[in-house]
């Protein structure tokens, strides 16, 4: 099984992940912080994250995540939406975008740490 590294501001938490899974589905398996407003039918952008590593083994975005996409936030060429994309049997490393860790609190704001 490919392991999934997922970079937080805070964290870094490194997991196996199946062959067809999306990143979203391990992140939500593994309580990473990749927010997803629409539940990941690529109907928003707010499960976009970076590949630093491994983009090469991953399939080329359909046109639906094309668009999608352009709705982000700091868009960049290593850029990906998690719910697109399925894993295979590489390796990656995956930067979550501060788009996708505010989406995700507003999904758990019992999760907000309380200000100080």
């Amino acid at each position: 099984m490919p392991k999934i590294t997922f970079i937080e501001p805070d964290k870094t938490i490194t997991v196996e992940g199946k062959a067809g899974e999306t990143l979203l589905e391990i992140a939500e398996e593994h309580h990473v912080k990749m927010g997803s407003a629409c539940g990941g039918v690529c109907a928003c952008s707010s499960c976009h994250c970076w590949i630093r590593e491994g983009l090469k083994t991953l399939p080329e975005m359909e046109e639906s995540e094309e668009d999608r996409l352009d709705m982000g936030f700091d868009v960049r060429p290593y850029s990906r939406l998690g719910c697109q994309v399925k894993v295979g049997t590489h390796d990656l490393t995956v930067e979550i975008t501060e788009e996708s860790i505010t989406t995700w609190y507003n999904e758990h704001p019992d999760e907000r740490k309380p200000a100080s």
